[in-house]
């Protein structure tokens, strides 16, 4: 008999169906020589401090450092502290007995390093000494869990993953179990929760908010005129290329200019710019663009593709690698004709040509490739859901589109040694940005050269204020956690780069944000994420502590 140990019931009740374990027993399917089964999320955890023997919160029994850690069932809070979790203890038991039955092992959890974590605490908790073998698929179709049935690899060949994971796991209990029984003990009222990464990440929330507090704003002025545009209808723009924080140095300059209602052309530069297609997703971007445009926080987004992983709609969600292999490139044509049949997207199916390579790369796929649809056909979806596949298309065609290239054109004119500028653009090949339709920018400019004379139609000032940084919404807290905090990081090659030394995982990202919203650390305000003052005193505390240290926390988790 082989045991199969799935993540949820809906990814065993696939799997059961295609080895043909088809009869349904309490916690499990059986028949064909297999038990499929599933964990609940995590079965098993590590001990609280109260399983070494160390009751509430004392100054004189930190630091708390197990010499070796224990595992438990599960727990769940209650008025009288941490007991075990009954599903989590029922279910145990219905695997430990499949387990006994068994010759072998098959793990079906997600694959990454959670879900092998998932496994393994338990087979370490159960006392398990069975072979086992790994199913590592990326996509919940029948075709892929078949063709990873057939490819089993040996599951000793992720015992560093697990090893990543045992050591993440224990990283978070020493820190948050210290930290937040420190801080606690140390304030006197109040139970103050911190962890390795909840506490970088609400300081850059908290951050972020007094940067934007105690921002003084202050005034700026700019000059600009008008001249004739190619058509007489219209009118070219030209702003100053300096900004004056002096109002009266500014309407000094701009009576001269005024006076004189003409400049010189000093310099025109024309180049052709080629904008490269952007890179697939994977589940931050995701989330960020989801965020940005439809204001669906991190969580909803990944509940939706999960429900579509689910649905064998789209491939394994959790992916950081916005790259694909060659041997999926290869199946990106067949894809692309099945959509060409029934999405909203079949005109621009039909224009793409030849495919872009630049999202292949299999050097840079981590444990899973970016984000595809699968081949099924979605059938009744949500209005969410269909938000969200829809952009996961949309992202394919453009990633797989021609670049898009424009001649650009910058044109210096000087006025009473005041320099203004102003820009063209000609889009010559709309490439990728015609799947939205963005490429109607054109401005034509007229051919002027250097030392011409442009008659003015007329010239103002302009008077504002300087602004500050907006609060963090959750898509760019997303983006900060993604960099460990580095800011103005648009290059995307750049980007990945820098992935490895993010805080937390695209899996753990949306998580964290809900927990520092439960604990009170900070709301949503419309968009904006806003501390709350328990969340402000926090980080007035910790701030300067190795806790609050973003970059610390990413060099950790690389």
């Amino acid at each position: 008999m082989i045991t199969i140990l799935a993540e949820k019931p809906s990814v065993a009740r696939e799997i059961a169906r295609i080895v043909g374990a088809m009869k349904k027993e309490e916690g499990y399917f059986t028949g064909n020589g297999y038990h499929v089964t599933w964990a609940l999320g995590h079965l098993v955890q590590l001990a609280m401090p109260d399983g070494y023997g160390i009751k509430g919160f004392r100054r004189d029994s930190l630091p708390v450092i197990p010499e070796r850690f224990g595992l438990v069932p599960r727990q769940v809070k209650t008025d009288k502290g941490y007991k075990a979790d009954a599903a989590a203890v029922k279910q145990i038991k219905v695997i430990t007995k499949l387990w006994n039955e068994s010759d072998s092992i098959i793990v079906a959890t997600d694959c990454a390093r959670e879900g092998e974590l998932i496994f393994r605490y338990l087979y370490a908790y159960t006392g398990c000494t069975l072979p086992f073998q790994r199913l590592w698929i990326s996509s919940l179709t029948d075709a892929a869990i078949r063709k990873g049935l057939k490819e089993l690899k040996d599951g000793h060949e992720y015992d560093n993953l697990y090893q990543a994971a045992k050591a993440r796991s224990e990283a978070d209990w020493l820190v948050g179990i210290n930290g937040t029984q420190a801080l606690t003990v140390a304030a006197g009222r109040g139970t103050y929760s911190v962890g390795r990464v909840q506490t970088p990440t609400l300081a850059m929330v908290c951050k972020r908010f007094w940067e934007n507090k105690r921002f003084t704003p202050e005034p700026v002025h700019q000059l600009h005129f008008t001249v004739p545009s190619v058509s007489a209808s219209e009118v070219v723009k030209f702003a100053s290329v300096e900004k004056w924080k002096d109002k009266e140095e500014a309407a000094a300059l701009y009576n001269k200019v005024k006076a004189q209602m003409c400049a010189t052309v000093v310099k025109t530069e024309k180049k052709e710019k080629v904008e490269n297609p952007p890179l697939l997703y994977d589940l931050t971007t995701l989330q960020k663009e989801a965020n940005t445009k439809h204001g669906f926080t991190a969580e909803q987004t990944l509940d939706l593709v999960q429900k579509l992983y689910e649905a064998k709609l789209v491939t394994y969600p959790r992916t950081s690698s916005r790259y694909i292999p060659e041997d999926v490139f290869d199946e990106v044509p067949a894809l692309f004709d099945r959509l060409a049949g029934h999405s909203s997207f079949a005109e621009k199916i039909a224009d793409m040509g030849e495919l872009n390579r630049r999202s292949v790369d299999a050097s840079k796929v981590t444990d899973h490739h970016a984000l595809l649809v699968t081949p099924n056909r979605p059938l009744a979806l949500y209005k969410n859901e269909q938000f969200i596949y829809d952009m996961i298309v949309g992202r394919m065609i453009e990633a797989f589109s021609p670049e898009c290239v424009k001649d650009t054109t910058t044109v210096r004119a000087e006025c009473e040694g005041v320099a203004f500028e102003t820009k063209g653009c000609i889009v010559r090949k709309a490439g990728w940005r015609s799947v939205y339709g963005e490429d109607r920018e054109d401005t034509v400019l007229p051919d002027w050269k250097e030392g011409d004379t442009l008659a003015m139609n007329g010239c103002t000032m302009s008077s504002g204020m300087t602004r500050p940084k907006p609060l963090h919404t959750e898509s760019t807290l997303l983006a900060a956690m993604e960099t460990a905090g580095r800011e103005g990081v648009e290059d995307e090659e750049a980007r990945q780069a820098l992935k490895d030394c993010g805080i937390g995982t695209p899996a753990t990202r949306a998580a964290i944000i809900e927990t520092l919203l439960r604990r009170e650390y900070m709301v949503r305000v419309k968009k904006s994420l806003v501390p709350t003052e328990k969340g402000l005193a926090l980080y007035s505390i910790v701030k300067e502590m190795d806790i609050a240290d973003v970059e610390m926390t990413g060099r950790w988790e690389s």
